[in-house]
């Protein structure tokens, strides 16, 4: 009789991926999958970054009849010598290394792009990975080079001079998407015309060209050119949609002397407001940013206080409306496109920026230009005031009728809760704090219009097994219930959230273990008892940030600034940023949040809780008996589950990275 095979747990056990590895293991945590076009987008932003810093005029994208892409632009070439460090051909590093390439030495100010698509990017490596062939002709200093790469990202071959160009230069890469790592085989048309003709539009005197194979050899072309910039280009996007007012539509960007900002930071803009609605889109260093973002965030608070005091200034607002950014903004289409040194995004596909500074950054520089714009154009600042004051009209009827329907509600707030005036439930927000004195703060922080403090003293009771009927024993959950004005119930019944309070219901505890805690028991609580709550998108959780960056003043035009970092990564770019724009390294004071409770209401306020600047996450799950997400609540919350949890601690314990 063969005894078992053990399972063995030593140093052999251990696997370490190598090079492009990571990627072909993981390919969803370095792209979209659902096709290959952010793969190939990779190369057409390295084209357009060289358009960007003013080296390239053209960039041409070609799709063959065998499904690969080829890339052509007339930049630069990308350098075919040596690494100094790697001693490995520089253009064979950026296709075989992850977080290779010219966008990452900004410190010393070598940087090949002082603008790019950020430091989040992997760049064409990941392209190469995922990919069953990549070619690659690099014209530079008057010779052809050529290298290839095949089976995920291995080079084939020598890089060799292949040519010579004359004083041509530029890149040109062909790239064979694999099938195996996409739910379709091509790139979808449609995302890849918005695509290059964002481009045209953002990157003025380029022309950009997309050619396509036809089976009988010929090649179909589709040219974009916009003389007209970003106001042609929203023109295009209103289409029929009549215009109430001309389009405004400039730039600004920071000189070398500005207090807050690096030279060629700022955005530039097109605005309009339509008959109809009309599509937005945003981008940051020529990224299309599709989730929007920081710098969206900036462009609407720009543009609202702008409004707001052309409305003061000509008494235009009635009686008892008070003015929200909603109104103003609700109607408001526009192109944007920010520049920004050290850009932060959210995910690796990067269709979100979370760069804090972005909204300051955009809203400075539209502020002003626009609100002299709007008293140089009267009546189209007059056209824009009616719009917003019928906008907030019909918002407050709206809230009124709210009202009336909650008036028949008996239940008695909790004491603890400093409740919001507003009764709209799109703008009110419920922030469940830890502790008084991070509670305290937050009733100073807070906007009293929108967002109500319910600070929790001590840990919420473990609900995961608890009756319903049983639940308001304990006096913290009873005030949750009765502040929300729902009922507890289970997924599998249908719930009437009429009386639901607040559209948001933020958690807010401190980044380490026993905040942690807090989160894990109050998840717990509106998992098992108030689903639809997540079900329907209200539950978030704050994320304060780990850091504060104290940069000292240097000079009568620079004064000192306060800047914050969610983790070690943002603190790492903030430095970078610095120390390029001449701060020294050693006058970087960093100091670390032990909790919420240590910040004043004002930062309080700047990171965790204005909506324009703060970060929060929000909870969604799939309710099904099931799920892992179930079987996992029960095995951290179930009390006949200690032996379990024991050993999934013993076997998973390693990869927590607890702040103990």
């Amino acid at each position: 009789m063969s005894t078992p095979a053990k399972s063995t747990y030593d140093e052999s056990s251990f696997r370490v991926l190598k090079g492009l590895e990571p990627v072909r293991e993981r390919p969803g945590m370095y792209t979209r999958t659902d096709s290959p076009a952010h793969i190939i987008q990779e190369v057409i932003d390295n084209a357009a970054d060289e358009a960007l810093g003013g080296h390239a005029k053209n960039i041409h994208v070609m799709l063959h009849t065998d499904a690969s892409i080829t890339v052509t632009d007339d930049g630069r070439g990308i350098p075919v010598g040596l690494h100094p460090d790697e001693n490995i051909p520089v253009v064979v590093l950026a296709f075989t290394r992850l977080h290779a390439g010219g966008k990452f030495d900004k410190r010393s100010g070598n940087s090949a792009y002082a603008f790019s698509g950020g430091l989040h990017g992997v760049g064409v490596a990941v392209t190469n990975a995922l990919s069953t062939r990549v070619s690659v002709e690099v014209r530079r200093e008057g010779k052809v080079w050529s290298v290839d790469f095949a089976n995920g990202g291995e080079r084939i071959g020598d890089l060799l001079e292949t040519g010579t160009c004359g004083r041509q230069s530029g890149t040109r890469v062909r790239v064979w998407p694999d099938p195996r790592y996409f739910d379709a085989p091509k790139v979808p048309m449609a995302e890849l015309e918005r695509l290059l003709r964002s481009k045209a539009v953002l990157l003025p005197g380029v022309k950009v060209t997309l050619g396509i194979e036809q089976a009988d050899g010929s090649v179909t072309t589709k040219t974009w050119s916009y003389p007209q910039g970003l106001a042609g280009y929203l023109t295009e996007l209103a289409g029929n949609a009549e215009a109430l007012v001309p389009v405004y539509a400039t730039e600004k960007y920071a000189d070398a002397d500005h207090s807050d900002f690096a030279a060629g930071e700022g955005a530039a803009w097109a605005i309009g407001w339509h008959a109809e609605a009309v599509a937005s889109e945003s981008y940051v260093n020529l990224i299309p940013t599709v989730a929007g973002g920081t710098h969206e965030s900036g462009l609407r608070a720009g543009v609202f206080d702008a409004v707001k005091s052309f409305i003061e200034h000509r008494a235009l607002l009635p009686r008892g409306v008070k003015l929200q950014q909603e109104d103003v903004c609700g109607r408001m289409a526009y192109v944007l496109s920010a520049r920004i040194l050290d850009p932060q995004f959210q995910g690796q596909v990067k269709e979100k920026l979370n760069s804090r500074e972005a909204v300051k950054l955009v809203s400075s520089m539209i502020r002003d230009p626009f609100e002299f714009w709007l008293n140089q154009h009267i009546e189209a600042g007059k056209v824009i005031a009616e719009l917003s004051i019928k906008q907030a009209l019909a918002r407050q009827k709206n809230a009124q009728k709210v009202e009336k329907k909650k008036q028949s509600g008996v239940a008695v707030l909790p004491g603890k809760l400093s409740d919001c005036e507003s009764t709209d439930l799109a703008d009110n927000e419920l922030f469940l704090v830890e502790g008084d004195s991070a509670g305290g703060s937050a009733k100073m922080a807070r906007n009293k219009e929108t967002q109500a403090i319910l600070p929790l003293r001590g840990k919420v009771q473990n609900s995961w097994e608890i009756e319903a009927g049983r639940l308001f024993a304990n006096n913290e959950i009873h005030d949750i219930a009765v502040a929300l004005g729902v009922d507890p119930h289970s997924a599998n019944t249908t719930t009437d959230l009429s009386a639901l309070r607040y559209g948001k219901v933020i958690i807010m505890s401190d980044a380490d273990v026993d905040g942690s805690h807090i989160q894990t028991l109050l998840l717990t609580l509106f998992y098992k008892h108030f689903p639809a709550l997540i079900a329907q998108g209200h539950i978030y959780i704050a994320q304060p940030p780990l850091y504060r960056v104290d940069v000292p003043a240097s000079g009568k035009k620079r004064p000192a600034r306060r800047l914050y970092a969610l983790d070690e990564g943002e603190l790492a770019a903030i430095k970078d940023r610095l120390i390029k724009e001449g701060i020294r390294e050693d006058a970087i004071e960093v100091g670390r949040f032990k909790g919420l409770g240590e910040m004043n209401p004002d930062q309080l306020r700047e990171t965790a809780m204005a909506p324009a600047t703060r970060r929060v996450l929000p909870i969604t799950e799939s309710f099904d008996g099931d799920t892992d997400t179930a079987k996992l609540f029960n095995l951290l919350m179930g009390k006949g589950e200690a032996s379990s949890r024991r050993a999934w601690m013993e076997a998973k314990g390693h990869l927590v990275e607890a702040d103990l």
